[in-house]
């Protein structure tokens, strides 16, 4: 007997169901993880979640495991040698965003402690949890990612319009969007 599973419409591949089902909407507390989702999440501009998911372990290797210190030190020559890597998005700026990010990343480690602390405050510290009806209803921007988008651009940042921001704090958990019939709705608005 096979189980059906409800969940939200939009993972539509193997790797988007699992990306969905284990990582998507899970509230994030590690540093690298969220430079990992800036990267990614601004890398994704004008492309397909599908894209950069195929790309992820490209991205991994490209930067450092992204790691933001590694990142920070990249040369202008390293940007070049990446924009010619099949195995990310070849896109110069997106490419130079990455260390102008990292670079920005490290300041704000610096004056709030961690990445973590920063992040969480836009959410008052706890995920937003909402309750969609359907993928149909999810804004593809809010509040809170325009207060993120803006306070991340004046800190310099690159590529972190607010609907880069949106999809970025649906997927570290800051925001639960998952729609109530998903079978991840519940567990995560628990946590």
């Amino acid at each position: 007997m096979t189980l059906d599973i409800r969940r939200c419409s939009w993972p539509s591949s193997e790797l988007d169901i699992r990306y969905h089902d284990e990582e998507w909407g899970v509230p994030v507390h590690d540093d690298r993880v969220f430079f990992e989702f800036l990267v990614l999440e601004g890398a994704q501009a004008g492309l397909s979640w599908s894209t950069i998911l195929k790309k992820r372990d490209g991205y991994r290797a490209a930067f450092a495991e992204f790691d933001p210190e590694t990142v920070a030190r990249f040369t202008p020559a390293t940007i070049e040698r990446l924009a010619a890597n099949p195995a990310i998005v070849r896109h110069r700026q997106k490419i130079a965003s990455v260390v102008t990010n990292a670079r920005a990343f490290l300041a704000v480690q610096e004056e709030q402690g961690s990445f973590d602390a920063y992040v969480w405050r836009f959410v008052d510290g706890s995920p937003i949890v909402n309750r969609r009806r359907g993928t149909g209803h999810i804004p593809p921007r809010t509040a809170e990612s325009d207060a993120l988008s803006k306070d991340l651009s004046r800190r310099g940042f690159k590529f972190v319009g607010s609907t880069i921001c949106q999809a970025f704090m649906q997927a570290t958990g800051l925001v639960n969007d998952h729609v109530v019939t998903c079978f991840r709705y519940e567990p995560l608005a628990r946590r």
